[in-house]
C-alpha cells in the first residue's frame, strides 16, 4: 500500500469527520480539519510539486519546519507527489518557515518556499521574508499553493515501492516500509483502530512523524497539543475524547 491508498481507506468511512485538531496556546490558535478539507491542501501541495516545479518521483523535499498541521499537509503532499523526504538542505525542493528567510541555504538547483503558520493561513508576514520572495530567493508557499487544483492524479506512478524517506545513518524506506513502521509505533503506544489521539508538543523530524502517521494507519484522528504547559491536557484529552499519548 503507497500513502494515497492508506489516506484513501482511512478516510472512506467518513470523509467529513476530524482528521487533525491543532492547538498552540501561544497563539490561541485551535483549527480543525476534517480529512476531505486536509485531502485538498495535499493535493494542492502535489500539484504545486509537480504542476510548479516540475517535481518527480523521488525527488528529494527538505521539510524545515516547526510542527504544524501545515506541516502535516505538506510533509503527506509530498508523498502523494512521490518525492523523497531527506535532512539535506540541497534538495530538489525545500519548505522553510518565514522567519529563517535571512539564514536560506545558498544551494543552486534548490527550489525553496517560505511558509507562515501563524493563524488564518493568510502568507508571508515577515518583512525579511518578503524581501527574499522579491528578490526571487523563495516563494510565499500560501499564496502559491491556492491556486492549484484540489484534485491530484500523478502523471509518473507513484507506488508502495516509490522511496518516501532517507533515514540518517540508515538505508531509505520505500512508502510501504514507512506505512510498516508506523504501524508498528500504534502498537507500542497502544493506539487502536479508529482511535482519537492526542500528541503534546511533538517535535517534526525525519524520524519523528508518529503525530501524522499513527492517525493514517490506525484510520484514527489526532490532536496536537503545542506550547500548553500551563494547559490541564488531561482535561483537553477528554474534552477532545482524545486518547492522551505520553511516550
Amino acid at each position: 500500500m503507497d500513502i494515497a491508498a492508506l489516506y484513501a481507506a482511512a478516510a472512506a468511512s467518513d470523509p467529513a469527520r476530524p482528521f487533525i485538531t491543532f492547538y498552540d496556546d501561544a497563539t490561541g490558535e485551535r483549527t480543525e480539519l476534517s480529512y476531505l478539507t486536509f485531502d485538498n491542501w495535499v493535493s494542492k501541495t502535489a500539484n504545486m510539486l509537480c504542476g510548479g516545479f516540475d517535481c518527480e518521483p523521488e525527488d528529494t523535499a527538505h521539510i524545515d519546519l516547526p510542527t504544524h498541521w501545515l506541516t502535516a499537509a505538506i510533509t503527506v503532499g509530498t508523498w502523494r507527489a512521490g518525492l523523497t523526504l531527506t535532512d539535506a538542505a540541497d534538495a530538489d525542493v525545500a519548505f522553510h518557515h518565514e522567519s529563517d528567510a535571512a539564514r536560506l541555504p545558498k544551494t543552486p538547483g534548490t527550489q525553496r518556499c517560505l511558509v507562515s503558520t501563524l493563524p488564518l493561513s493568510i502568507g508571508l508576514r515577515d518583512p525579511e521574508a518578503k524581501a527574499a520572495e522579491q528578490r526571487a530567493e523563495a516563494i510565499d508557499f500560501l499564496s502559491d499553493v491556492r491556486g492549484h487544483g484540489d484534485d491530484f492524479m500523478p502523471i509518473t506512478p507513484v507506488t508502495q515501492e516509490t522511496s518516501a524517506l532517507q533515514r540518517p545513518g540508515g538505508e531509505d524506506w520505500t512508502q510501504a516500509s514507512l506505512i510498516a513502521a508506523a504501524s508498528a509505533r500504534a502498537d507500542e503506544l497502544g493506539i487502536s483502530a479508529g482511535q482519537r489521539s492526542m500528541f503534546t508538543d511533538p517535535e517534526y523530524t525525519v524520524a519523528g512523524m508518529d503525530w501524522i502517521l499513527v492517525p493514517l494507519v490506525t484510520q484514527g484522528s489526532v490532536v496536537v497539543s503545542m506550547n500548553s504547559n500551563a494547559v490541564d491536557l488531561k482535561a483537553r484529552a477528554e474534552s477532545e475524547n482524545a486518547h492522551l499519548v505520553t511516550s
